[in-house]
């Protein structure tokens, strides 16, 4: 019997056969058999493959056909793939007479794109829900175009050896299914069913805590989990990249023992509803929220919140779980686990709305195994829902809003985490490590950029320990290979100082804190930093050129270097940390700064206890431990406390989050604002407190484009004339919502009128808001919609976060420019 021939033999064609390599999220996102249909519907030859480089396939057949294999191949890509290139080169026909799946290949370097989770799909939740499919009510349907990806790969390529399914053989079914190429499970890495697992358990402590905690009901672990959240109790409940603690959200007592274990201050939780019905009465999402918290990524978005009325159906005080802000960070269900936690048809009621918030004590990283969660949330949690699936890389829920429709980053992690961002600039090898507070460290070479998931606070040992973990792992996916090393110039940093102790020889890149920031929005936006922008950076702390604490910038910057057009004028920071959690210190600093009595009738002032008032008032008459600081973030701090909003703050940022949440409260009538003065600082560094002269050892600015603008000394902004407007009309009798809301559109002229001058003086059109907090989208909306009014560009941050969670990206691209300059290291 002869050879079958292929359809361009038999048309008398010469057969064309080219080589097709994908680069992308092509791998665990169905791409195979997507090309597999695609070339089979063609009448092509040959194969396909995974490889650690991307997808990579053969065709063979009549030239029109491979053509139009090649030109389509990434115009209908399954729904979760992203394809960043197509190459492909003519190479020797084979005669192949069918086209084949081939098993993966593993040489070479790790050049694909792994996944991030996705949210369950709407094809396996009706089989979750359906009584007649074997995968009913199993807590772990997925399929090629949902579930995990990210937190359980182990290496590359993407197969499921390479995952922690690896551990879990497939029944026949589940075989069946992954070795069709039709089927919609082929090749899904995390396929499975009830007969293979992975299993579900319900813990809990026996009475009279005598012995560990101990499976109950392992026929219905959902159910009696459902009925413990029902009575007020606490779960520990297994996600896809750690363990949340849960309760019913609309149980304030449940809410406040969460609370009071977690050592959680008024930081307020973020709530899982059922549906957006169930969050109606609260919130009021638009078409782009709506779009957040139903897409595949499922992120905690912020929505402003639209009232705490209660009514006997629902009662639900609003305050516990978010107590003074002016949002409610909500999530819908995005595992089958969540799914039926909150019951499918039929089952028994249960609570409409849970707190879900990270498995960890405040300011620990996020708990992902099994026996450190019971041990570390033993005093947290009532019971654990668990599972067997291993959790490799840890993920916390990414958080967002929305501002003027478009998204702002808060928390860059699950859904988002590990795909790259695309550079503008091609950059070296490179590994920047972030800052200390929200640390996310970033790889980047050439013109692609990895940033890690959300690590958390670097001053706990456990989280030091997480973030030597996700060096490793993000450089097991990536093909990058760091030449040098880039840091912050905060001297006690332990980011840092973890840099020079890993740089092994290799160079370690010192840049300054909010250079980096704007670099970051430069990056984000495409910017090749062939000319400058006007950087508004505004946060809380960063370590300054001159010594001081720096925040309440204006810079004249591109990627390689920078100048200090202008900032908030210097005031003392008394006592540190002490200024940072007691506003209350930052307050009366400032009014003493503006020549402003400690009057007892200020708010501020009589939340002083007098004792410590006296010790103040010495510290800043003799200039002790009193380091000076031009930050925006203390600002707000000593606003919020001086308009009696908020005088302790138990969390990063609470002080100006209720304040912000005062200024909603004016009425629409009132637009005044107050004024800042402007005037120029004297050219010579501020002097060093316990010093008597300006600091030596400051490091010097790099030279670039930026640099050699003429500019002798930076524009100053003083507060004195805000705190004095303010004081005069808190004796007026103006409600502290409305001098929060003049405060706000203070600070948005302010920005505008720099923004003006940086314009007259040096050309500059761009400007890029960055910093915590332009977190606010109140100011950021305000400051927006004044530059553009007057005809600036202006970038803000959607795909990383605009504080220190994306600072590590910005010190990618200033250490590590591929141009042929040295770089300054410290």
């Amino acid at each position: 019997m002869s050879e079958p021939r292929s359809p361009a033999a038999v048309l008398g064609e010469t057969p064309l056969r080219r080589r097709v390599l994908v680069r992308g999220v092509v791998q665990g996102v169905g791409f195979r058999p997507y090309v597999y249909t695609l070339a089979t519907g063609l009448d092509l030859r040959g194969h396909v493959t995974n490889t650690p480089e991307g997808v990579v396939a053969e065709v063979e057949g009549a030239p029109e056909a491979v053509a139009r294999f090649c030109d389509g191949l990434a115009v209908h890509a399954p729904p979760l793939a992203r394809v960043e290139s197509v190459d492909h080169q003519e190479v020797p026909a084979t005669g192949d007479t069918a086209f084949s799946i081939l098993a993966s290949r593993t040489d070479g370097p790790a050049r694909t794109l792994i996944p991030p989770d996705t949210a369950t799909c709407a094809a396996c939740l009706r089989e979750l829900a359906d009584p007649a499919d074997r995968r009913h009510r199993h807590p772990f349907v997925n399929c090629t175009h949902c579930g995990p990806r990210f937190t359980i790969v182990t290496g590359l390529p993407y197969d499921r050896a390479h995952t922690t399914m690896a551990g879990f053989p497939m029944c026949a079914d589940c075989a069946r299914e992954y070795a069709d190429p039709a089927d919609r499970r082929f090749h899904a890495q995390p396929v499975a069913c009830p007969a293979c697992g992975p299993r579900l358990r319900l813990l809990v402590p026996p009475p009279g805590d005598a012995g560990p905690p101990r499976p109950v009901t392992p026929d219905a672990p959902v159910a009696e989990a459902r009925r413990l959240l029902a009575d007020g109790a606490i779960l520990a409940v297994k996600g896809l990249g750690g363990y949340h603690l849960a309760c019913d959200a609309t149980n304030p007592d449940a809410v406040a023992l969460l609370r009071r274990r977690k050592a959680r201050g008024d930081k307020p939780f973020a709530v899982m509803a059922r549906d957006l019905d169930d969050i109606g009465h609260l919130v009021r999402p638009g078409a782009e929220e709506r779009g957040l918290l139903t897409g595949a990524t499922r992120p905690i978005v912020l929505l402003r919140r639209a009232g705490t009325a209660r009514t006997a159906h629902d009662p639900w005080p609003a305050a516990s779980v978010a107590p003074g802000s002016p949002d409610l960070g909500v999530m819908l269900p995005y595992t089958p686990l969540h799914h039926l936690l909150f019951g499918l048809p039929g089952d028994p009621d249960g609570p409409r709305l849970l707190v879900m918030t990270s498995g960890n004590v405040s300011g620990e990283p996020i708990v992902t195994d099994d026996g450190e969660a019971l041990r570390r949330l033993a005093h947290l949690a009532d019971a654990w829902l668990t599972h067997d699936r291993p959790i490799h890389v840890p993920c916390d829920d990414s958080v967002l809003r929305v501002c003027d429709g478009e998204p702002l980053m808060v928390r860059r992690a699950r859904g988002y985490a590990p795909l790259p961002l695309t550079l503008p600039v091609p950059v070296r090898p490179a590994l920047a490590v972030g800052g200390d507070l929200k640390n996310a460290l970033c790889l980047g070479e050439g013109r692609r950029a990895w940033l890690s998931a959300h690590i958390g606070d670097m001053d706990d040992l456990a989280t030091q320990r997480a973030f030597e973990r996700a060096v490793a792992q993000l450089e097991s996916i990536t093909p990058v290979r760091p030449e040098l090393l880039a840091a912050d110039r905060h001297p006690g940093y332990r980011s840092a100082r973890w840099a020079d102790r890993n740089a092994t020889g290799r160079p370690v890149v010192r840049v300054q804190h909010h250079h980096a920031h704007v670099a970051s929005a430069m990056a984000e936006a495409g910017l090749d930093g062939s000319r400058p922008v006007l950087g508004v950076a505004f946060d809380g702390t960063g370590y300054g050129d001159d010594g001081a604490v720096w925040g309440g910038e204006f810079l004249l910057a591109d990627y390689d270097g920078f100048v200090r057009f202008g900032h908030l004028a210097y005031v003392p920071l008394p006592g540190g940390d002490a200024a940072v959690r007691r506003p209350y210190r930052m307050a009366l600093a400032h009014l003493r700064a503006a020549g402003l009595d400690w009057s007892d009738d200020l708010a501020c002032v009589s939340d002083c206890p007098p004792d410590e008032r006296l010790v103040l008032a010495r510290q800043l008459e003799r200039d002790l431990n009193c380091v000076p600081t031009s930050s925006m973030g203390r600002l707000f701090d000593a606003v919020s406390s001086l308009a009696g909003v908020c005088h302790r703050s138990g969390y990063e940022a609470q002080a100006a989050v209720e304040l912000e949440a005062a200024a909603l409260t004016a009425p629409a009538g009132d637009t005044g604002a107050y004024g800042f003065g402007v005037r120029c600082a004297e050219p010579d560094r501020p002097v060093v407190p316990g010093t008597g002269g300006p600091r030596a050892d400051s490091a010097p600015t790099p030279a670039g484009p930026a640099a050699v603008l003429e500019h002798p000394a930076p524009v100053l902004a003083d507060p004195a004339p805000v705190f004095a407007a303010i004081v005069a009309d808190l004796r007026a009798g103006v409600a502290p919502g409305v001098v929060a809301a003049r405060f706000h559109r203070a600070v948005a002229a302010l920005v505008r009128r720099f923004c003006g001058l940086a314009r007259e003086r040096h050309g500059v059109d761009t400007v890029a808001l960055t910093g915590g907090v332009f977190a606010n989208s109140l100011l950021s909306s305000a400051c927006a919609a004044a530059l553009r009014a007057d005809g600036f560009t202006v970038l803000r941050h959607h795909l990383v976060p605009p504080g220190d969670g994306g600072l590590a990206l910005g010190q990618l691209v200033v250490a590590a420019r591929a141009e042929e300059r040295t770089p300054a290291t410290d």
